[in-house]
């Protein structure tokens, strides 16, 4: 129903940004209100892989749906408030990566949560999770 797509160069090897981005154990560092991740069924860089991610409460069931290392991730991902399906890209650019994500939405309300999301670079914004996303894998390059 919706769509919106974000990018950010890290300077940081594209190995480096696609296992960070993979990282269940470190996923709430950058997404905002995540609390955990868990009932992970294999490992996260194979499609067919399921895991739930907590935002206190709140369930978001998981899907891992393409898995190419390092240069796409795709996951079918819902709770009631966010709903939909994510890719994320990583393309060598300049010495390091660009990441883009696209978020695809299902459902009235997830379009108009992913809308208020997408606008502007705050903290819990796509895009504000993004940088700081690269923040931090600039840093496990040690590049930041």
């Amino acid at each position: 129903m919706g769509q919106h797509t974000n990018s950010q160069h890290v300077d940081a090897p594209p190995d480096v940004v696609f296992d960070l981005w993979t990282n269940l154990e470190r996923q709430r560092e950058w997404v905002g209100g995540v609390t955990e991740v868990i009932d992970v069924t294999g490992p996260v860089d194979v499609a067919g892989t399921t895991y739930t991610v907590m935002f206190g409460s709140t369930r978001s069931p998981t899907q891992v749906l393409e898995a190419e290392r390092p240069r796409r991730f795709a996951v079918h991902f819902g709770s009631w408030i966010l709903r939909g399906r994510n890719t994320a890209t990583f393309e060598p650019e300049d010495g390091g990566t660009l990441i883009t994500v696209r978020l695809d939405t299902e459902g009235l309300f997830p379009a108009i949560m992913a809308r208020i999301f997408s606008l502007g670079s705050w903290k819990g914004s796509f895009r504000g999770e993004l940088a700081h996303f690269a923040r931090i894998a600039e840093t496990e390059a040690g590049r930041g």
